[in-house]
């Protein structure tokens, strides 16, 4: 899915008025249905199937919030399909609105900003259950999975449970994610999808628990490791493309410790600067094509990068800067091109600087606990973004090397590690 943008000067989008804030819109039948039946295609090319798990519990029209793992755009294909004919809210990023704000809210959408202080985010939720007496669907990881298991969960959730008062239902999908990962330029495979829908707290039960309590329980339910669920049920994925982008997650050489110099391609991946290679077998396995290897598996290997990376910001060595082409959403018609810049990052927080001296941006380490960062971004390129409620900054690496995963991962332990030492 492309995504429209255009050049404008820094100078002219800050004069620009920002949009005003638009309460929710229950979905009408008709674009229930619609987006039911544009699901088809894609449902059916899978052999899509899902089953229920104590969904009795939940009364036909009874509001509440579903959670859903999220690994790729038929996400919401799976979620259009299982939920009809319910009506339901969706929670969806910002920039999903640029050229088609109205379509977006015809079908349920509510904007917020990924890993931003949103004030109205909670507040249209409740609209759409309490006055509109809608569900809300939401996607608590806010971003696709890199390495195919779970992304880490806002501390927040719990309580939110807490303030809606609502039944919670968690949606699973299993495939979705070996279907076309995001590192992978999302190119699809041939792969069986499935998911299943399970009633897991009611009203009653979430006034009992405590927010730790509730957060340990949604911990639980989106724990989960798609290339262990590819091997345990036998799928194979043949396509001779399945390595390809692999170096955007394992960005870093276990053998000689070189970071940026991993390539990827077919159904390979190897380290240029000491040749060390591996391949992806079809069982979704790693095997080193010479000796002994380091990994057979690739969350170890993403795990692994995580705690170097964490090791390098307790060592006081952790350390981005790179030059960066600057995109900036401002309203739902277009994303703005403003120039160009420099993104540094330490266990500070992010700078961001440029637009010929005008732009300025400081966010701190605790500004948010993980990443808005994706490979690919709507077919543009790998991008960085940053920013707060009034605007956000997508930064586009110029110079070579795989930034994006470790950003990402320095983020939430450069937050956790933040977070520790207020405490103490």
């Amino acid at each position: 899915m492309k995504l429209k943008t255009i050049p404008k000067s820094y100078d002219e989008v800050l004069a620009m008025e920002k949009p005003k804030h638009r309460k929710p819109k229950k979905p009408n039948m008709f674009f229930r249905t619609l987006m039911r039946t544009v699901s088809v295609p894609d449902l059916a090319a899978t052999d899509f199937t899902f089953k229920k798990i104590g969904m009795e519990k939940l009364g036909k029209k009874e509001p509440c919030l579903f959670l859903m793992n999220h690994c790729s755009f038929i996400d919401l294909e799976i979620a259009a399909t299982v939920l009809y004919p319910r009506s339901f809210n969706i929670i969806c990023t910002s920039d999903g609105f640029v050229g088609k704000d109205w379509l977006m809210h015809e079908i349920g959408c509510i904007p917020t900003n990924k890993f931003t202080s949103d004030l109205h985010l909670l507040r249209d939720m409740s609209y759409a259950l309490k006055t509109l007496k809608s569900s809300v669907l939401m996607y608590p990881e806010a971003s696709y999975s890199f390495d195919g298991t779970a992304t880490t969960l806002p501390e927040t959730l719990g309580g939110c449970l807490k303030l809606l008062g609502v039944p919670v239902v968690v949606i699973r999908t299993f495939g979705s994610f070996s279907r076309n990962p995001l590192y992978n330029n999302l190119k699809r495979r041939k792969v069986k999808v499935s998911a299943e829908m399970e009633y897991i707290l009611s009203p009653e039960e979430i006034q009992k628990k405590t927010v730790p309590e509730l957060n340990e329980i949604l911990n639980k339910n989106f724990s989960f490791d798609y290339w262990r669920w590819q091997q345990e049920n036998g799928i194979k994925i043949k396509e001779d493309f399945r390595a390809e982008g692999l170096n955007r997650v394992l960005y870093k050489c276990p053998h000689c410790l070189t970071e940026g110099e991993m390539q990827a391609e077919g159904t390979k991946i190897l380290c240029k600067h000491c040749g060390k290679a591996y391949a992806l077998t079809e069982d979704g396995v790693l095997e080193a094509e010479d000796g002994e290897g380091a990994f057979t598996h690739i969350p170890d290997w993403y795990a692994w990068e995580r705690e170097c990376v964490k090791k390098e910001v307790l060592d006081d060595t952790y350390r981005l800067q790179v030059p960066v082409d600057i995109c900036v959403l401002m309203d739902t018609k277009h994303v703005y091109r403003v120039g160009e810049g420099e993104l540094t990052h330490t266990s500070e927080g992010f700078h961001l600087s440029g637009c010929a001296g005008k732009l300025d941006y400081v966010q701190s380490a605790v500004a948010s606990y993980s990443l808005y960062s994706d490979f690919y971004w709507y077919e543009i390129g790998d991008v960085i973004c940053i920013g707060d409620s009034k605007m956000l900054y997508y930064c586009f690496p110029k110079c070579e090397g795989d930034f994006v995963a470790k950003t990402r991962l320095a983020t939430e332990e450069i937050y956790k590690i933040a977070k520790s030492k207020r405490k103490r």
